[in-house]
């Protein structure tokens, strides 16, 4: 179960890739291949204890770059390290790729190497948010600017399944966002994809609010990209902004510091809870295979639990079950495309 390791494509890379990666492979026995400039890389890992630890190192001469486009990154340069990370999952050498580089790139990789899943047009980026009372999944957090109501229903279907299978809910309640919980409200996109979702095998429990992401009220929240990534950037930027107000006022006054070191127990634990390190990164959903997309700007512990999430979604075989889950959804279409001629599925989508 070897997880690879794009090192080459965040913001401190191969520093903190190649660290978090080592972490990885001692603190939960993970085997992994870090795929990048073979020279730097194993400059890097000089600077660690690698002994006893399954770790191998994979030549990629080529780097995309945040500035690059998607589509540019998959025709002309074909050896970068994150297509490369992405071929050994195809060839079997890999069970999971994980990669804090571009994430345009990333999701393009993982479209045109491992192809779509049957009864999936796009694929979606999820991500995991805090709750009161334990976590909510939220797709599409970027993959999918512009969507159709059929793409929203397939990111209901695979989110349901990752709840379950990952998140350990036995009937996972699906909620679309919608500026209003009336019915009335929303827009086109929402009141079209609202009436075929309640014809879905699915807990589908209707319209959800923006703060109902973090009330624990549902448990799957779907959206199309654009939103979702408006969602996930106000997010971060307020847990920075809580942050710092509250160092602000601790360091106000003298009663203000003796009650931090009376609740800083408490503090801790929300700054844990809060920490997107945490979560490590988000799963690439409709792929066939394992694709992990973390933050270009992750630290090692980010990328650690990147490594160690990938590799329980492919112990628990979520891609296995999200295919029946989907063939029972959109039987018509699986059909279809079992019986179409084998074409190239993800050039369209990268160009």
């Amino acid at each position: 179960m070897r997880v690879a390791v794009d090192v080459m494509g965040g913001d401190n890379a191969p520093h903190v890739e190649v660290e978090g990666a080592v972490a990885a492979a001692r603190e939960f026995g993970i085997p992994v291949t870090l795929v990048g400039d073979q020279e730097r890389v194993r400059a890097e890992l000089a600077r660690h204890n690698c002994t006893g630890l399954d770790i191998s190192v994979r030549h990629a001469s080529e780097v995309v770059g945040m500035e690059d486009s998607a589509s540019d990154a998959m025709r002309k340069k074909k050896d970068s390290s994150v297509r490369v990370a992405f071929e050994l999952v195809k060839a079997g050498e890999a069970v999971a790729a994980v990669s804090a580089g571009n994430s345009g790139a990333t999701m393009a990789a993982g479209m045109y190497v491992l192809k779509r899943m049957n009864g999936i047009d796009r694929p979606a980026i999820a991500q995991l948010f805090p709750t009161v009372s334990g976590k909510t999944l939220v797709l599409d957090v970027g993959g999918n600017v512009d969507c159709k109501p059929i793409h929203l229903v397939q990111f209901a279907v695979m989110g349901e399944v990752y709840a379950r299978l990952m998140m350990g809910i036995t009937s996972p309640r699906i909620g679309l966002l919608s500026n209003g919980e009336e019915a009335s409200k929303g827009n086109e996109l929402t009141r079209e994809t609202s009436g075929l979702l309640r014809g879905k095998p699915v807990n589908y429990v209707g319209y959800v609010e923006g703060r109902d992401i973090f009330n624990g009220m549902v448990d799957v929240v779907v959206c199309d990209g654009f939103v979702g990534n408006v969602v996930l950037k106000l997010s971060e930027g307020l847990v920075e902004a809580v942050g710092k107000m509250l160092r602000s006022e601790i360091k106000s006054g003298f009663f203000s510091k003796i009650g931090y070191l009376l609740c800083r127990t408490a503090f801790a634990n929300f700054k844990k809870t809060v920490d997107y390190a945490e979560y490590g990164g988000a799963p690439l959903l409709g792929i066939n295979g394992v694709g992990m997309i973390c933050h270009g700007g992750s630290n090692p512990k980010a990328i650690k639990n990147a490594i160690r999430f990938a590799h329980e979604y492919a112990q628990k075989g979520v891609n296995s079950r999200m295919a029946e889950k989907l063939t029972e959804s959109f039987p018509q279409v699986s059909r279809d495309r079992e019986s179409a001629p084998a074409t190239d599925a993800g050039k369209e989508n990268v160009a």
